[in-house]
């Protein structure tokens, strides 16, 4: 059984290698939230653009795709041995919750990394799909704080996480998973598994939904009163949803859990909190989160994309990360059209960040400290792109940020150009790089820039501030 099992997880990081995940795709509308705190609360996010999300559970020991293997579906993207039992698979997958005992757990590390890259903002899996709970909670025994961790100091993982985030200035999100693969009130034994929904008619076994539905709001209620100030509640599993009675058929049923309900105590104990819904179109979708690509025009409404760092979420050995001057770009682009980078990362089971992840940070950081101002606290302009130059404004509209970027292991050209945002003749032009004013022209309606000859090799932008003709 074990040289099994050792088969299964070097199948599961080969097959993982050459596959591609699950993406949820993105609402096709918008409602803006009409409480003034959460008004506010959105307001201060829209500010922050660039934030962590970490994923980080029982899959961080094998180094596998997080919670999927165990879902039945016959997808690429879902790495499990096709030739594994599936029953005798899960039951390995379920026991790892034995061996979790990240003794080197040190989330000042995370947070440390994610300031040095510029980031303001965390959003931290509590909860999985698979169920594992990254926090005490009372509902389950499935839980970090309740294995070989359990007499650890830190055993209440999600506690010292958000402590050591706040020390360090972050806005902070708890992820949580609506579906839970675990809970014998989502995935009931009486039934098989067929795919990643509840296995059960929730038609004809009205109260064994029920019982799901007070797990969630209570474990949800845990997270609200027990860890203090939660700014962002991002939840994810958006086929958790309610569906239409007219809509509904013998495949698909209603998972309704009452957000309306959820929400008002969610909000009772954190005033202005800011809720994701994800792909769930209302009111309990505060901004919308596209994942894994950058929305193809600028968006009128509040919106994030969340990114990997490398090709997976959570922890896996071996994985390629993208370059600082691809995220520093996507970081760009997404400003640029009035969203937000969350990026992804995920520490080993013994709860580092891999060196490669630190110092990947801190390549993107040499450029947001040097660049700040154009990122955050800005808003979108009217005309946004030309090319590879991105333009975003102050608040108050008096200043311009054109952002031109630069092809990776290349020296910096000798100018710059660009047609539209024309700064007003006579104003200033400050390299933000140097901190110095550059000489520009204006020919047939194309900004030109010189650029100092001393300037650095494979730097991933410039950014040049200005005062426009007509914002």
């Amino acid at each position: 059984m074990k040289s099994k099992l050792l088969l299964i997880c070097f199948s599961l990081s080969l097959s993982h290698t050459l596959s591609a995940q699950f993406v949820h795709g993105q609402s096709d509308a918008y409602i803006l939230p009409d409480e003034p705190s959460v008004v506010e609360k959105l307001e201060q996010w829209k500010d922050l653009k660039f934030g962590m999300i970490v994923h980080w559970g029982l899959y961080s020991i094998p180094g596998i795709v997080e919670s999927w293997s165990i879902c039945s579906e016959d997808e690429d993207w879902i790495p499990r041995d096709s030739l594994a039992d599936y029953n005798e698979y899960k039951q390995w997958y379920w026991d790892l919750s034995k061996q979790f005992n990240p003794l080197k757990f040190n989330p000042d590390q995370w947070a440390k990394a994610g300031v040095e890259a510029g980031m303001k903002y965390l959003v931290f899996t509590t909860k999985h799909h698979d169920g594992f709970c990254m926090f005490d909670t009372r509902e389950t025994d499935f839980s970090i704080a309740r294995g070989p961790f359990k007499d650890n100091p830190k055993a209440d993982v999600a506690k010292y996480v958000f402590e050591s985030f706040r020390k360090f200035g972050y806005m902070i999100g708890a992820y949580f998973s609506k579906p839970d693969w675990h809970s014998q009130d989502y995935w009931w034994k009486r039934y098989a598994t067929s795919n990643r929904s509840n296995n059960y008619d929730v038609r004809k076994h009205p109260w064994k939904w029920e019982s799901f539905k007070q797990f969630t709001f209570k474990q949800i209620s845990e997270l609200m009163s027990n860890y203090g100030q939660i700014d962002i509640l991002w939840l994810d599993g958006g086929w958790v949803r309610p569906i239409p009675e007219s809509s509904q058929n013998s495949r698909r049923w209603s998972q309704d859990i009452d957000m309306p309900k959820i929400a008002k105590m969610a909000r009772e104990k954190q005033k202005g909190l800011l809720i994701v819904d994800r792909t769930v179109h209302g009111k309990y979708e505060n901004y919308q989160t596209p994942e894994q690509s950058i929305p193809a025009k600028q968006l009128p409404y509040p919106w994030e994309t969340c990114m990997t760092l490398g090709k997976d979420w959570g922890y896996v050995p071996g994985q390629t990360f993208k370059s600082s001057h691809k995220v520093i770009h996507s970081l760009i682009e997404i400003v640029a059209k009035g969203g937000s980078l969350l990026l992804g990362v995920g520490p080993s089971s013994e709860g580092l960040l891999p060196d490669e992840v630190v110092s990947r940070l801190q390549e993107i950081g040499k450029w947001t400290s040097q660049n700040s101002e154009a990122i955050y606290n800005t808003r979108s302009t009217k005309h946004y792109n030309d090319g590879n130059t991105w333009f975003t404004q102050s608040k108050d509209g008096k200043m311009i940020y054109a952002m031109v970027c630069l092809p990776e292991n290349q020296d910096a050209p000798s100018s710059v150009e660009w047609k539209g945002n024309t700064p007003a003749k006579g104003s200033t032009m400050i390299l933000l790089h140097t901190g110095k004013k550059v000489k520009w022209t204006v020919e047939n309606e194309r900004t030109i820039v010189n650029l100092p000859k001393n300037l650095p090799k494979n730097l991933p932008a410039l950014t040049f501030k200005i005062r426009l003709l007509d914002v």
